[in-house]
């Protein structure tokens, strides 16, 4: 599969025409690989819950347009904030196992993110309320 702008650009397209302002593109094989690699394609007003993945990291990276990624505390305060906007030489973060994290998105963005593998659903526990 190539990934070019025709492909960001349809993606960004149904993120758009989502009712959650966001698409992603799966590039692995299946929930069970032991890789996870996808696109995704975010609008602003997008929302992302606070929430964490505890058994692995996962990396972030923009590839078009500009988010920040948020890591927060138990107590639901922001201990950092990370501006990723390629145009500024700022490219991506990796986003340590157990670790508290949110996204927003300033302006639509295509992100390519990466976690190991099998996917499994946040279960209550990982989501930060």
């Amino acid at each position: 599969m190539l990934i070019d702008d025709n492909l960001l650009n349809k993606v960004s397209e149904e993120a758009k025409a989502s009712p959650r302002l966001r698409m992603n593109l799966n590039l692995h094989d299946s929930l069970e690989a032991p890789a996870q690699r996808l696109i995704n394609a975010v609008e602003p007003g997008t929302k992302f819950q606070i929430h964490r993945h505890q058994n692995t990291s996962a990396s972030t990276f923009v590839i078009r347009g500009r988010v920040d990624i948020l890591f927060w505390n138990d107590n639901k305060e922001v201990i950092a904030r990370y501006h990723l906007d390629p145009k500024n030489g700022v490219y991506g973060v990796n986003i340590p196992k157990n670790t508290w994290h949110s996204l927003e998105v300033l302006e639509p963005s295509v992100v390519f993110e990466v976690k190991d593998g099998p996917y499994r659903p946040l279960s209550d526990e990982d989501i930060l309320r």
